[in-house]
């Protein structure tokens, strides 16, 4: 079934479930504003993309999606390949190829592609979500530490040696920021989990750069101030060779929303004991990515830890995502220039934490634990993901997975049996 779930749920809404997706709607974006900024931010992008895109493509996800409790935006998955696309072909390159990904979800979900996330192995999308997570924090190091480097090249490889080199530009009050924002999020989160302790933790470290007037760098330093208003839609320049340039970088941005959407919609019936529509998730992640486009954004998918905070703050239906997105751009509208204030290390350690959170530290005795098959390939797709690139990772992970589940399938079964001695 294609059908928006909000359709579904309109029938029986009242007003006890719309005070419900209300409260949870601002709760989440309270979550979605920092990390949107953060995510822009270690993307290449302007900060204001990640509010642009928390806005626009959260509000279609929610509006045309498949899931009660999908909440859509920027995630950190997409941030290490957001950044080669802008560094090989610029920001409009990554439009137009945001664009033909989302294309290719609406088709998928026409075709009633949701199923055959199945087909991909656990171990890759482990492997490469690590992978992600472990660039991520290395990206984030030279902010959470308060270096000042000239360049730091996008290669990890390449990286590690520039970060040691610049270790004698250590700053102490950039470290002490990121690392009081790094505690509160953790104290907030095991003392107070339905608290949205990722704006006020980020706005305590930002405070206390503001009062003390201690040399660190802000995002409004850095960045300048963030409008406060949406930009008007426009079309991306298109050429066939534009086209032919960016389709393998379209096609991972179309793979990563897929299955992380699909994902999040998974993790959030086993929350709610609720049941998404896979198609008509494939659909709203087109729609949403072609609409994030449209507005200069950054590619979209459903976020899994937004999701969930949506479930555990109350939220009951589509409502609440749509909220989440309105009670940004009310943000957006009123109080964009005090986003200026907030501290560049104090977004780093968010992000630092949000790539703790992607590793799912929780698994890894279970991938220990697991077939020296799944072991192989979830430590292949992480290598290659942080080594050599994502599309390589994805390709050779998911062709080698589908190789070892065809192989162990036609194997049959041997007629052997032992003699009697």
């Amino acid at each position: 079934m294609r059908q928006p779930k909000i359709l579904s749920t309109i029938k029986t809404y009242d007003r006890s479930q719309f005070i419900a997706d209300v409260l949870a709607g601002i709760t989440v974006a309270m979550v979605a504003l920092p990390l949107s900024l953060a995510i822009a931010i270690a993307s290449g992008a302007e900060p204001e993309k990640g509010l642009v895109t928390a806005i626009i493509a959260g509000f279609l996800i929610s509006f045309f999606g498949g899931s009660r409790f999908q909440i859509g935006g920027p995630t950190g998955a997409f941030i290490v390949v957001v950044f080669g696309v802008i560094a090989n072909h610029g920001y409009d390159g990554l439009v137009l190829a945001t664009l033909m990904a989302g294309i290719m979800l609406m088709l998928a979900g026409y075709f009633r592609a949701g199923r055959l996330i199945s087909y991909v192995p656990e171990a890759v999308v482990s492997g490469f979500t690590i992978g992600i997570a472990i660039v991520i924090a290395t990206s984030q190091l030279p902010d959470f530490l308060g270096l000042s480097l000239q360049h730091v090249p996008a290669e990890f490889f390449e990286k590690i040696p520039v970060l040691w080199d610049g270790r004698d530009t250590f700053q102490l009050p950039a470290f002490a920021i990121a690392a009081l924002t790094l505690g509160l999020i953790i104290a907030f989160r095991h003392f107070f989990p339905r608290f949205p302790g990722l704006i006020v933790a980020v706005g305590i470290g930002s405070a206390v750069v503001f009062f003390t007037s201690i040399s660190v760098d802000t995002l409004g330093s850095r960045f300048g101030e963030l409008p406060s208003q949406l930009p008007w839609p426009a079309l991306p320049i298109v050429s066939f060779e534009r086209i032919i340039e960016l389709l393998p970088s379209a096609f991972v941005i179309a793979f990563l929303a897929g299955v992380e959407s699909l994902l999040s919609a998974m993790v959030a019936d086993r929350m709610a004991k609720g049941h998404h529509r896979p198609n008509a998730e494939l659909l709203a992640q087109g729609i949403a990515n072609i609409g994030s486009a449209l507005f200069a954004g950054l590619p979209a998918t459903g976020a899994i830890a937004r999701t969930a905070t949506n479930i555990r703050a109350g939220g009951k239906t589509p409502v609440a995502g749509i909220v989440h997105a309105l009670a940004i751009l009310l943000v957006m509208l009123v109080a964009a220039p005090l986003a200026g204030y907030l501290a560049m290390p104090a977004l780093a350690a968010l992000l630092i934490m949000t790539a703790w959170n992607m590793s799912e530290p929780h698994k890894w005795g279970e991938y220990a634990r697991g077939p020296n098959r799944d072991k192989f390939l979830l430590l292949l797709t992480m290598v290659l993901t942080v080594a050599v690139d994502l599309t390589v990772a994805i390709g050779v992970g998911v062709a080698l997975g589908l190789a070892f589940k065809l192989h162990a399938e036609n194997t049959p079964e041997s007629d052997w049996k032992s003699p009697k001695r």
